[in-house]
Order: structure tokens, then sequence, then C-alpha cells
């Protein structure tokens, strides 16, 4: 009785059944995973609702405006109600204005971000072909594992790039040829990202069939 009571915990039985319900996917769609796909919709609206608020507008326009006698960030809401201007063809004109400016901002934010974190990766991508190891720094010895990775990643680098140069055509079996072997690297490159994202979702699965078996049903008290 007790194992049969914990199966209809509330929580259990529902998470149990949202999950079978997704899962349920693999084999075709269906209702039930129709009805759960909405219910999780719903779920993750109210709770970015939720998070906006209490992490975003309470703490950074609330507070400073009410609590704080900033009475200015009033205007913060019918600059944020011109976004809606996009549902209505008369006052279209507004909405367009307003992410007009947003977009601007923003762009050159991301171009700050961007231009901090690209700038050092294209500064790093030059490597010296010839390196000295540190302890024979002074006997000019050669490091070659060093020199030896250098030489692979400049090859990587330059028939990548050479791949996606398209500012001419490219009629030199030599050009073409290092146009092919980057092609097949860059294969290489997003197989190896396509793997990762597989093991990822499968680590997700696991966890859910883990969460079937041994927090909903309780297999592992018969194991012993």
């Amino acid at each position: 009785m007790e194992y049969l009571r914990h199966l209809m915990l509330p929580s259990l039985l529902f998470a149990a059944a949202g999950t079978v319900a997704i899962l349920s996917l693999v084999f075709k769609e269906n209702r039930f995973y129709r009805f759960f796909e909405h219910v999780f919709i719903g779920l993750a609206t109210g709770y970015g609702v939720a998070l906006t608020w209490t992490d975003v507008l309470r703490p950074n326009w609330w507070d400073p405006m009410y609590g704080e006698g900033r009475w200015w960030w009033a205007f913060v809401v019918p600059l944020g109600m011109m976004f809606y201007g996009v549902y209505s063809t008369k006052f279209s004109w507004q909405s367009r204005l307003i992410f007009g400016v947003l977009f601007g901002l923003a762009a050159g934010t991301v171009f700050q971000i961007l231009s901090s974190q690209y700038i050092p990766q294209i500064r790093s991508s030059f490597k010296p072909l010839l390196t000295n190891s540190q302890p024979d720094i002074a006997h000019g010895l050669i490091d070659m594992p060093h020199a030896i990775n250098n030489w692979i990643f400049m090859a990587v680098l330059i028939s990548v790039l050479t791949y996606f140069f398209f500012a001419f055509e490219q009629k030199s079996k030599i050009v073409q040829k290092t146009a092919t072997s980057g092609r097949y690297l860059l294969m290489i490159s997003l197989g190896a990202v396509f793997g990762a994202t597989i093991m990822t979702r499968e680590a997700l699965l696991i966890d859910r069939v883990r969460f079937l078996l041994f927090d909903w049903l309780q297999l592992n008290r018969f194991m012993h």
C-alpha cells in the first residue's frame, strides 16, 4: 500500500505523465503529447512573466520609481506601449520608431561585445611556426610538439578561410584542393559539435528514464 501511495503522489504522477507524454512523440504525434505540450508552454510562459517581474521590472523599474522616488521612470511605460503599435495599421509607425532606436542601441552594444570577443581571437590565430621551449630558450632549441601543433592549426585555418573566400573564381587546382580540404575539415568540426549536442540530449533522456524507473516506480527497492 505504501508503494501504491507513493506512485499516486500528485507531483510525481504529474511529472511522470508529462515525461511519458512528451516521449510518446517518438512513436507518433498524439493528443496526449499535444495536451502536455500546451501545458508545458503555458507553465514556461507564466514562469517567464513571473521571472521578468521579480528579476527585471521590480528591482530595475518599480522599486526605483516607487520606493526611491525616481518618478521619471514612469515615462518608460508609454515608450513600452509603443511596441504594441505593431498590431495596429494606424499606429505601426510608433513601433517602428521604438524598434529602430532599440535596434541601434543593441547593435552598438553587440558590436562592442563582438569586437572584444573576436579581435583577441583573431590576434591569437597568428601563431609562431617555430617556437623555442622554455627551458631551452638560451640554447635556441625548437619545441617540436608545439611547432607541429601550430603548423596544423595554420593549415586548418587557411583551408577553411579559403573555402569561404568567394571574392574570385577558384581556378587554381591548389586553391581548389585547399578549399575542398577546408570543407572536409569544417564538416568534421560540425560533426563533432553535432555529436556533442546528441550526447547532451541523451543525457537529458537518461535523466528522464532514471526519474521514471527509480524516482517514480522505485525499481531500485526491488533490486536489493
